[in-house]
């Protein structure tokens, strides 16, 4: 055995363990899912279990249960990615200019992503609060009536969007940053000394530079938002009146509550569909604009 042979084995033997743990935990979770999805299962003899084929998936798609957490999980997309691509991409802009303290804001607004949903979701039931909480508090000190952050229909998918913007724009925010500084600068020198103005070198340099970037933060984001769960679960715990519950959240409940394990994973693998489908659709559009 040579020594490029010696050195290839060592490479492998260097990725077994990765290999065996994502055989343990993502593909065999993958195939139990599969599996789950057309069978009838009975928990209490596995002998009366029985394949059933599709319905499940037709059952899902029968349920005005998940649909109307569809709507949900819809509703709070529409909400999440502009306001992520939107306020992120300001964010990245305001820094960029900044000639001190760059990074320590820029460790300031990043640090919220640091935390986890739990945290996040708990500190949130506190500013939301309506009786003692921050928000609350200060519209009432400002002579203003208390708003019914997590308690009114209407709010409380605003609210769980406000939440989960605070926790994960710095982040986004930090990206785009980074492909800002990225841009040569004698781009930015050349139009300058052409005559033009701000608002045609944001419009006609900075976009067209970062819509690799900002493609890749629309697809993350329209896929993280797919699988809201942990945000609405801790706040409003789907509520009022499944306002906030989405597919991801009624899948759990379905599943380990009701303990329709066969139904649960039939929503998850239409919940994977879509999200495929969309991202599939999102990745050409955006990609062929940043082609032409």
């Amino acid at each position: 055995m040579n020594a490029r042979r010696k050195e290839e084995l060592v490479g492998y033997l260097f990725l077994v363990p990765y290999l065996v743990l994502f055989v343990i935990f993502i593909i065999v979770p993958v195939l139990v899912s599969a599996w789950l999805s057309v069978v009838q299962l009975d928990l209490t003899n596995a002998s009366k279990s029985a394949f059933i084929g599709a319905q499940n998936f037709t059952d899902a798609l029968k349920d005005d249960f998940f649909w109307q957490a569809t709507g949900a999980t819809g509703r709070f997309a529409l909400l999440m990615v502009p306001s992520v691509l939107v306020l992120g991409t300001a964010m990245a802009l305001g820094m960029n200019r900044m000639a001190q303290g760059r990074d320590m804001v820029r460790a300031l607004v990043y640090m919220p992503s640091m935390l986890n949903v739990a945290a996040t979701g708990i500190l949130w039931q506190w500013f939301f609060n309506n009786e003692f909480g921050l928000f609350n508090y200060t519209i009432r000190k400002a002579g203003g009536t208390p708003v019914p952050w997590l308690t009114d229909a209407n709010m409380a998918m605003p609210s769980v969007v406000l939440m989960s913007l605070w926790w994960t724009v710095g982040g986004t925010s930090v990206v785009v940053l980074t492909a800002l500084q990225q841009i040569p600068k004698m781009y930015f020198e050349a139009a300058s000394l052409d005559g033009a103005t701000g608002q045609h070198i944001f419009f006609r340099i900075m976009i067209p530079l970062l819509k690799p970037v900002l493609l890749f933060v629309f697809v993350t984001t329209t896929i993280a938002s797919f699988q809201m769960f942990g945000q609405a679960a801790i706040l409003t715990g789907g509520g009022p009146t499944f306002a906030t519950r989405g597919v991801v959240q009624y899948m759990f409940e379905t599943a380990f509550n009701g303990y329709r394990f066969g139904y649960g994973a039939a929503i998850s693998w239409l919940l994977f569909a879509a999200i495929l489908v969309f991202s599939s659709i999102q990745a050409r559009v955006l990609k062929s604009q940043v082609e032409g």
